[in-house]
């Protein structure tokens, strides 16, 4: 049976959780649970991003060991470096990949609180390799 890890990229805002939904029998991460607390509250600390980031990565790798059909993966992945782990996660356990970024159409509202001026630095660093 094929694989496939799906990685959904996109502005905060954007709709990658709530796109990430539409597989709902898939595992789903992505870096912004690791700042959920005991009461599903976000508490976002920015010295720990990258730390949330490889809770994210390892998360991933323990369902492609668990060999779910399929999981989904959902981060801003505004430069293509930051998918390098996910690419080569998939080739170490034969998943297939596939990225899609979802495009802001509801006039972005975010539920995390990022400020405008850091939404505007992330759209302006979005890589897309064609």
């Amino acid at each position: 049976m094929e694989k496939i890890l799906i990685l959904l990229r996109g502005l905060p805002g954007s709709g990658k959780s709530t796109a990430a939904k539409l597989f709902a029998k898939a595992p789903h991460f992505e870096a912004d649970m690791y700042f959920l607390d005991a009461n599903g509250d976000y508490v976002f600390d920015a010295s720990k991003l990258k730390m949330a980031h490889n809770w994210c990565a390892i998360q991933t790798q323990k369902a492609m060991v668990d060999e779910y059909p399929i999981i989904v993966v959902s981060n801003t992945f505004t430069q293509e470096w930051e998918m390098e782990i996910y690419y080569e996660l998939a080739q170490n356990h034969n998943y297939n990949v596939v990225s899609m970024i979802v495009e802001t159409r509801h006039d972005g509202v975010n539920i995390h609180n990022v400020p405008e001026d850091k939404i505007t630095q992330m759209r302006n660093r979005f890589q897309i390799s064609l």
